[in-house]
């Protein structure tokens, strides 16, 4: 997936160490640790690539006016590969759009009622 400069498979190791965690420290993705001196020292956040899935999931998931595609869960669900909307529904529910039906419910209401 990720070729070396000599065109064989680039260990994972090797792609997480000499990009995905400089590139995190470039962009201020970064936490505050202490090396074995004692010393303060920035780290990448993230260990692995795993976090890029998360990512993307919540780019899907987010509404468009947060910087997201605002997906519906069921699309997002099959994209992600989970086997249940409950799985995804659980982990990124919190991103979805909540749905305000007070109105709906009281048009409702008033068409059952007569008033």
């Amino acid at each position: 997936m990720f070729p070396s400069g000599t065109g064989k498979v680039e260990s994972h190791s090797n792609i997480v160490q000499r990009h995905w965690h400089p590139l995190q420290l470039a962009a201020g993705v970064a936490v505050r640790a202490v090396d074995d001196q004692g010393n303060l020292v920035m780290q990448a956040k993230y260990s692995g690539l795993h976090a890029l899935r998360h990512f993307f999931c919540s780019w899907c998931a987010a509404r468009p006016q947060d910087g997201g595609l605002g997906l519906p869960l069921k699309t997002v669900q099959v994209r992600m590969g989970h086997s249940t909307l409950a799985m995804t529904a659980d982990r990124y529910g919190h991103l979805f759009p909540s749905q305000d039906d007070a109105e709906v419910l009281a048009t409702g209401e008033r068409a059952l009622m007569g008033a």
